[in-house]
């Protein structure tokens, strides 16, 4: 029977969980997912606990505050001036708290999202840490196959 190593090739169900146990991703009433381990579809702690699970192993795993998604950062939390966000994006755009907003990468090539914190005047306070960050999580797994 195949066991996970760094590398390995998954087909799995699996279900990730916040803190109120609240499914945040559920495959088990779905198709299976395929993935392969190293290459960042799963965060490192999870991919740590998987390795060595043999073929037809289904366990769940609690993971503590920050392991899975890191600490929160207060340095993520970022003023970001109105006049900023509407010459870059639509001037007439109305924010709440609450909202997720796409930020492009400095090269144009990505994006990366910032969730509206608080808005003071003229300036909108973005938290752009996971929303997972300092949380702790339930990562449930059923290994289907390993290659």
């Amino acid at each position: 029977m195949n066991q996970v190593q760094p590398g390995s090739f998954l087909t799995l169900h699996y279900r990730l969980a916040g803190p109120d146990g609240a499914d945040l991703i559920n495959t088990f009433n779905d198709k299976p997912a395929t993935l392969s381990l190293g290459t960042g579809e799963l965060a490192p702690a999870i991919e740590a606990r998987l390795l060595g699970l043999p073929e037809g192993t289904h366990q769940s795993f609690e993971l503590a505050p920050g392991e899975a998604f890191g600490e929160r950062n207060p340095e993520l939390l970022q003023r970001v001036k109105r006049a900023l966000l509407n010459e870059l994006g639509d001037p007439d755009e109305r924010y709440s708290a609450g909202d997720v907003v796409q930020f492009p990468t400095p090269n144009g090539q990505g994006a990366y999202a910032g969730v509206v914190r608080e808005i003071d005047g003229d300036v909108v306070v973005f938290d752009f840490n996971h929303p997972l960050a300092g949380r702790p999580v339930t990562f449930e797994v059923q290994l289907i196959g390993v290659l």
